[in-house]
C-alpha cells in the first residue's frame, strides 16, 4: 500500500468529481443487499482506494474501485432504498454500538453529489454515429486526406473506414481530433484529397449500407479564428514542429504551402523526398509548432536537418546559409492553461503511431503546455510530445470505465511480436517501414 500512496495520477476534468482523496461513499455488493461504507484515501484519475469506515489506519483491507461504477453510491443512498449498512464482521466485533459509531462519521461527511452518475452519463453522449462520412488524413499519404465513414463509436473516439479502402483499411481518432475533418473542408481551404475510387467490395460492407449523412460542421472541434491582415505565416518560412511520422521528435520545419482559414502544409527540413507527399497539416494555431529557437530555449534537444549536429546546429547559420526567414514568435499561439500534470503521473494515452492502441503510460517531462509522455515497459526511443489538452491522452480509470482494451506495460518478447506486426502486417509508407525497422534493428540489439 506504500507504494500505491506514492503513485500520482494525471489531473480529470468532469463536472461533480470528487477532487479531494476523502468523500465517503457506499457501495452495493451481494445478493444480501450487504452495502458497506467507505473512504477514499487516494484519487487517480477515476480510480479510488477505498478503505472500510472503521478501519481508520489500518490499510491490510484497501482495495482499488474505479468511481465510475454503477455499484458506487453516495451517502444516503441506503436511506432513500431501504438497503442495510453493514460492515465486515472483523469492524462490527471492534465496536459496542456499530450503528451510533457510523452515524458519528457520516453526519456532515463529504462525499459525491446525488446526480453524479447522471452528469457522467450525459458527459459520455458523442453526437457521432455510425454511418456519418468524413474526410480524415491519409494515414498512407499524410499530405492527403481522405473520404471516410464513421465505423464505431466508442468513448469518443472513432474507427473510421476509408471509402475505398477494404474492411480492415481503418484509422481511429478522436472526434476532436484535428486530423479529421467534415466533407467539402479540403475543397475549401485548398488541401490535396485522394479521389475516391470505386470499391464493389466495401459496398457490401455492414456500415457503408448504413451510410446516412454528411458529419456537420459544428459536430468538429473549432480552430482558433485567424485575421492574416495583421500579418500571418508565408511560404517559406522556418519554425520548429512536432514529426507527425515521430511524434517524440521536434524538428526543422518549413512552411511549404499556406492554405486558407489558418492551416499550413508543412515539410521536415532533410526529409529523402523532395515531393510534397511528405508534406503535412498543422493549424496555425496549434500547439504543434514553435518558433525558431524554442526547442534551445527549453533545453529539448531538436532534430536538425540530414547533415547537421544537433549538438551543433545554429539557426542563425542556418537560415543565413538557406537564405530563409523565421517565422515570427508572435504568430505563435503561447497560452498555456494551468492544467494539473505533473512529473511521474500516470495516465492513459494513444500511441500516435498505432492510434487504435492506448496504452499506460507516465508524464515524463513537462515544457509548458507540452508534455513528453513515455509509455511503459517501452524504451525512450518511443517517447511521444502531446499537448496538454489533447484527446488523445486520459485520466487512469478511462479504458475500464468506457469498455476499451487498455495495453498493459509490455515484456521484450511482447515487444517484438509488436514490432513484427508493425513491420510485416501493416502497409506503411517507405518513410514509416524505415523508421520501423530501426527500432526492431534497437530492440533485438537490446536482446
Amino acid at each position: 500500500m506504500g507504494q500505491a500512496k506514492e503513485m500520482q495520477a494525471g489531473p480529470l476534468h468532469f463536472p461533480g468529481w470528487p477532487c479531494r482523496p476523502d468523500p465517503t461513499i457506499c457501495i452495493f455488493e451481494g445478493e444480501d443487499c450487504s452495502v458497506p461504507v467507505f473512504k477514499t484515501s487516494i484519487l487517480a484519475g477515476y480510480k479510488a482506494l477505498l478503505r472500510y469506515e472503521g478501519f481508520e489506519n489500518d490499510s491490510s483491507h484497501d482495495f482499488w474501485v474505479n468511481l465510475g461504477t454503477m455499484e458506487v453510491h453516495p451517502v444516503g443512498w441506503c436511506a432513500i432504498n431501504s438497503k442495510i449498512l453493514v460492515p465486515p464482521q472483523t469492524i462490527h466485533s471492534k465496536f459496542t454500538n456499530w450503528r451510533e459509531y457510523l452515524m458519528k462519521k457520516l453526519v456532515g461527511a463529504r462525499t459525491i453529489p446525488v446526480d453524479f452518475h447522471l452528469k457522467m452519463t450525459e458527459s459520455m453522449k458523442y453526437p457521432f454515429r455510425q454511418g456519418m462520412r468524413v474526410e480524415v488524413v491519409n494515414k498512407a499519404c499524410i499530405s492527403q486526406t481522405r473520404m471516410a465513414i464513421v465505423d464505431t463509436v466508442i468513448g469518443g473516439r472513432l474507427r473510421l473506414l476509408y471509402e475505398d479502402g477494404d474492411s480492415d483499411d481503418d484509422f481511429w481518432c478522436h472526434m476532436w481530433s484535428p486530423l479529421i475533418h467534415p466533407i467539402g473542408w479540403s475543397r475549401r481551404v485548398g488541401h490535396s484529397i485522394k479521389k475516391t475510387e470505386n470499391n464493389n467490395d466495401m459496398a457490401n460492407h455492414p456500415t457503408f449500407r448504413k451510410i446516412y449523412c454528411d458529419a456537420v460542421p459544428y459536430l468538429f472541434k473549432k480552430v482558433l479564428a485567424v485575421y492574416p491582415a495583421g500579418g500571418w505565416f508565408e511560404e517559406g518560412m522556418k519554425l520548429e514542429a512536432i514529426d507527425p511520422l515521430n511524434p517524440g521528435n521536434i524538428c526543422v520545419a518549413t512552411i511549404c504551402k499556406v492554405l486558407l482559414d489558418g492551416y499550413l502544409m508543412l515539410g521536415i527540413d532533410g526529409t529523402a523526398s523532395e515531393s510534397d507527399s511528405e508534406w503535412f497539416c498543422y493549424h496555425g494555431s496549434l500547439h504543434s509548432i514553435f518558433p525558431a529557437g524554442f526547442c534551445k530555449n527549453n533545453n529539448i534537444e531538436l532534430t536538425p536537418p540530414k547533415g547537421y549536429d544537433a549538438k551543433i546546429f545554429s539557426w542563425a547559420s542556418y537560415l543565413d546559409k538557406t537564405k530563409s526567414k523565421s517565422a515570427p514568435a508572435r504568430l505563435f499561439n503561447v497560452d498555456c492553461p494551468n492544467h494539473g500534470f505533473k512529473v511521474g503521473a500516470k495516465i492513459e494515452a494513444v500511441d500516435l503511431m498505432e492510434p487504435r492502441l492506448i496504452c499506460v503510460a507516465t508524464v515524463k517531462r513537462i515544457v509548458h503546455r507540452l508534455l513528453r509522455i513515455h509509455f511503459d515497459g517501452w524504451d525512450s526511443e518511443y517517447d511521444q510530445w502531446v499537448d496538454c489538452e489533447s484527446p488523445d491522452i486520459y485520466p487512469v480509470g478511462w479504458c475500464e470505465l468506457i469498455g476499451y482494451q487498455l495495453q498493459p506495460p509490455v515484456t521484450t518478447g511482447e515487444k517484438n511480436k509488436l514490432l513484427h506486426y508493425w513491420t510485416e502486417e501493416r502497409s506503411f509508407s517507405p518513410i514509416q517501414t524505415i523508421f520501423l525497422l530501426f527500432v526492431k534493428t534497437l530492440i533485438q540489439s537490446e536482446g
